[in-house]
C-alpha cells in the first residue's frame, strides 16, 4: 500500500542506510560486539513503525545525498516495510545474543546478503516483495 501519510523518502539515502546495516551485521557475525544488533532494532523500529523522517541516520543520510545532487524520492511504503524486517531481525538478533544463543547469525547473515545487494545494485528485495505482495492480493 502507498503511504501518502508520509512524505516520500530519498531512496539513496537508504542506500546509505543499506551500507549500515551490511556494517552493523558483519560486526554482529565476525567480532564479539554483538550487542550492536540493539542499534538496527532500534533504527528499524523508528525508521518503520514510527517514520525515517524522525530517524538521526536517515535525516544524516538525505542531507548527504541532497548535496551531492543524488536525491531519488520514492514512496515511503515499501522502504518502511523493509524498515520493519530489519526491526524484527535486529531484534531476534539482540533477544539471541542476550539469551546466549548463537541462533542470532541466522537473520544477521540474511541481513548482510540483501543489505549488499541493495548497496551494490539499488535493488530492494523487501521493498520488491511489498510491491508484489499488493499486486497480488489485487489492492
Amino acid at each position: 500500500m502507498l503511504r501518502f501519510d508520509i512524505a516520500p523518502v530519498c531512496s539513496n539515502a537508504y542506500r546509505f542506510q543499506a551500507a549500515v546495516t551490511l556494517a552493523i551485521s558483519a560486526i554482529y557475525l565476525f567480532t564479539p560486539y554483538q550487542w550492536v544488533a540493539v542499534i538496527l532494532a532500534l533504527g528499524g523500529l523508528l525508521r518503520g513503525f514510527v517514520s525515517p523522517h524522525k530517524c538521526p541516520s536517515y535525516k544524516l543520510f538525505e542531507a548527504t545525498t541532497a548535496k551531492m545532487n543524488l536525491a531519488a524520492k520514492v514512496n515511503a511504503g515499501a522502504k518502511m516495510f523493509a524498515d520493519k524486517l530489519v526491526a524484527i531481525a535486529g531484534l531476534v538478533m539482540s533477544i539471541t545474543w542476550m539469551m546466549g544463543s548463537s541462533l542470532g547469525i541466522y537473520p544477521a547473515a540474511i541481513l548482510m546478503v540483501f543489505a549488499f545487494i541493495d548497496l551494490a545494485s539499488g535493488f530492494c528485495a523487501a521493498c520488491w516483495a511489498y510491491a508484489l505482495w499488493y499486486k497480488v492480493r489485487g489492492a
